[in-house]
């Protein structure tokens, strides 16, 4: 069982035990979420594989928290809200933005790159440094910001 699984089934366990239903719900979607896509491999996740679904579901939460806000719902944007405190607690902390800043502008100097035809390349230098760490379209705009 990966580190990940493993930290999640122990708060499974305390969530149970504190009678905290909310997180208790929280936690076997995530467990859920992971078992199906064991199921659709049909190969059992390592520690990436599980940050990989824990970062889509932050992300679908994210956007589920755009809509619902732009939709004035404030009791399910709360609920959502939680959720989405609870998988950021169990991925590796985002990188502040002078942080991303200054990778970006690293592989820039190192790629050589002067113009905007450039960007892909510099995105397969960034993103494997950075993944888990910053959204796509956080580390896109910085690319596109530094490059013009």
């Amino acid at each position: 069982m990966s580190k990940l699984k493993a930290q999640l089934q122990t708060a499974l366990k305390e969530a149970m035990k504190a009678k905290d239903s909310r997180r208790r719900n929280a936690i076997r979607l995530l467990n859920s979420a992971i078992k199906q896509v064991e199921i659709d491999t049909r190969a059992a996740l390592d520690d990436e594989g599980v940050q990989a679904v824990l970062q889509k579901e932050a992300k679908q939460h994210r956007e589920t928290i755009a809509e619902l806000e732009a939709a004035g719902r404030v009791a399910e944007t709360d609920n959502a809200r939680f959720d989405l405190e609870l998988i950021e607690s169990f991925l590796p902390s985002r990188l502040a933005e002078d942080e991303l800043r200054q990778i970006v502008r690293r592989a820039i100097d190192e790629s050589g790159a002067s113009s905007m035809r450039e960007m892909g390349e510099i995105m397969r230098v960034v993103m494997p440094q950075v993944r888990g760490r910053a959204d796509g379209k956080q580390v896109n705009s910085l690319v596109k910001e530094l490059l013009s």
